[in-house]
């Protein structure tokens, strides 16, 4: 006999778990649309030259790298925003530019699973490019902070930053690495580690990068998003330490930050304007962020934004006898039409144990029809939460169903 297991790292979704997914996935989708981003998919497989060398060194040791059965090399997709790259590049011919993309599939990295942390997860990133405008990169930002507001969340703060700061401090990777920290380990261990890595004076270095100012493309960036109603210092912030990891990002970074939540980053993003150039010897601007997807559904949950929702059936017309089967299914197919999600039990068992079933999947609704309601032509509609049921026209209880 098989054992039945999930590798470490992986997950199943079980179906109210999935319907949470589909239900912040939709609104998400949603946001993204209105702001005119139009969906993009790509192959879960890449050549391995593809993805190589695009996120630095560490980040490569987590690539999944293997040959295929035509002895190609090739890998997982590690991200969204390398994939974008190498579409741009193939199809320049036929993109509009700019071209404004959405793309939520997973990804796959070789991590060491821990909380929080898998081997295969959602991704949704969207992405302008083409556009070299401050203008794109505040839509980005003013795009994001209105789905994290549509999700129920009262106060996003976008975090924002210019790796340029660092390139004209001549400051190292392992540096900037260092300073990426500073929120997380303190001033006096940040402190402690650039002595380490070899900086002559931790503490003036800390105290420069306090005392900078934005750059002139991150103050017309705040320009903009302030003439949208945004607020410096409430919706966004300047963070002269902000880096993020990876190494393709050319200047403005920025991620989603949410009071109160000791997860850290919930999206993360900026400007790369060197990678697709990196595939067809044509450089582009562009400019996005990602969702980091586990971590917006821990978000969700800790601020009870999710919906109690374990089926996305609202009715199940039960079978009272073999003889009203046919009266059950017409009952359904009658609610199906008028766009109520409707199951009819498929077993010709006792009516409690019916009611059981829809007990245990959570069903909200329950119909029951026996000879004397057929006679009456109504229904009992059953209310599993409150126990309670009464009499209604199939019209009636659709009318009900379709605005619960």
């Amino acid at each position: 006999m098989i054992k039945p297991q999930t590798l470490k790292g992986f997950r199943d979704f079980l179906p109210a778990d999935a319907l949470k997914r589909q239900f912040v996935i939709g609104k998400i989708k949603e946001v993204f649309e209105q702001f005119g981003f139009d969906p993009l998919e790509t192959p879960a497989l890449e050549y391995a030259e593809t993805l190589l060398g695009k996120y630095g060194n560490e980040a490569d040791k987590l690539l999944y790298l293997f040959k295929d059965n035509g002895g190609r090399n090739v890998g997982l997709r590690y991200d969204q925003t390398v994939p974008l790259s190498r579409v741009v590049a193939q199809y320049q011919n036929k993109l509009p530019l700019p071209f404004k993309r959405y793309q939520i599939q997973p990804v796959w990295r070789a991590e060491n699973p821990q909380k929080g942390r898998f081997r295969e997860f959602l991704q949704c990133d969207i992405d302008t490019v083409g556009a070299d405008s401050p203008l794109a990169d505040a839509e980005i930002i003013s795009c994001t902070l209105t789905a994290f507001k549509t999700l129920g969340f009262a106060n996003p703060i976008m975090v924002i930053n210019d790796r340029r700061i660092f390139d004209d401090l001549g400051l190292s990777k392992k540096e900037i690495i260092i300073l990426d920290k500073l929120e997380k380990i303190g001033n006096d261990a940040v402190a402690g580690e650039l002595a380490a890595s070899g900086t002559k004076d931790p503490n003036g270095l800390l105290t420069i990068l306090r005392d900078t100012l934005p750059t002139e493309r991150l103050a017309m960036i705040i320009a903009a998003l302030e003439r949208l109603g945004y607020v410096q210092g409430k919706d966004i912030r300047f963070n002269p330490f902000l880096a993020r990891g990876l190494e393709y990002y050319t200047s403005t970074i920025f991620e989603v930050k949410i009071p109160d939540y000791s997860g850290g980053s919930l999206a993360g993003g900026g400007r790369y304007d060197k990678l697709i150039g990196q595939f067809s010897g044509r450089g582009l601007p562009a400019v996005g962020i990602a969702f980091g997807f586990d971590r917006l559904l821990d978000a969700l949950e800790e601020n009870h934004l999710l919906p109690a929702t374990p089926t996305a059936t609202q009715v199940l017309v039960t079978i009272f006898s073999p003889e009203l089967v046919n009266n059950a299914l017409r009952i359904a197919a009658n609610l199906r039409t008028n766009g109520v999600n409707a199951e009819v039990f498929l077993e010709e068992i006792k009516l409690d144990k019916q009611l059981k079933y829809a007990d245990r999947k959570g069903i909200p609704y329950v119909i029951i029809q026996g000879p004397e309601e057929l006679q009456k032509n109504v229904v009992k509609l059953k209310d599993m939460k409150n126990q309670t049921q009464e009499e209604l026209t199939i019209e009636q209880i659709t009318t009900r169903l379709q605005s619960s």
